[in-house]
């Protein structure tokens, strides 16, 4: 277990690298448009369109990287009255509720994409970017996210079954920003 949860932090790592160098490419890019006008140099185009884009990517991807940093907001008004058994049930549970959430949405993105497939279809903008490709960066970041969860839930189970319940708080137990 320890094995595929180090896997998937290191993944999770360089993903956040990516998505921390696509947003600031990103800003580069919108700065370089805005100063362009300003000053007269022109427009780039299209600023508005990918920092769209982007901004999609980097919310679907995102989510797996809170995950694995336990970042994501949890009320924990009864889990903290539970001993370290109950709180591994609470942990558990809600994952396996994350997991079943975002195994459907992952689910419902891909007729979108399918769709846009078959039709060719482009953005009704200047740049006519083809939207397959926006849209298939958006379903592959739910459909990593759908298997960040349920690889977490895998573990936590496994965990929770071999009675060890640090192990279950440490990979989704609550987060803090006290935490290491």
């Amino acid at each position: 277990m320890e094995t595929l949860e180090g896997a998937l932090r290191r993944a999770n790592r360089l993903v956040a690298l990516a998505l921390g160098l696509a947003l600031v490419g990103t800003v580069i890019f919108v700065l370089i448009d805005v100063i362009g006008r300003k000053t007269g140099w022109g427009s780039l185009g299209g600023s508005d369109e990918i920092s769209g884009y982007v901004m999609a990517a980097v919310a679907s991807w995102g989510l797996s990287c809170a995950l694995l940093d336990r970042a994501h907001v949890r009320i924990d008004l009864i889990r903290q009255r539970l001993n370290a058994a109950g709180q591994g049930l609470m942990d558990v549970f809600a994952m396996m509720v994350t997991n079943g959430v975002v195994l459907l949405i992952a689910w419902h993105c891909w007729p979108v994409l399918e769709k846009t497939i078959e039709r060719g279809s482009r953005a009704n903008t200047p740049l006519e970017t083809p939207l397959w490709i926006p849209q298939g960066i958006w379903f592959a970041g739910w459909a990593w996210f759908a298997l960040c969860a349920t690889a977490l839930s895998l573990i936590a189970i496994a965990y929770l079954a071999h009675g060890r319940h640090a192990d279950v708080t440490r990979v989704i137990g609550l987060g803090s920003e006290l935490d290491p």
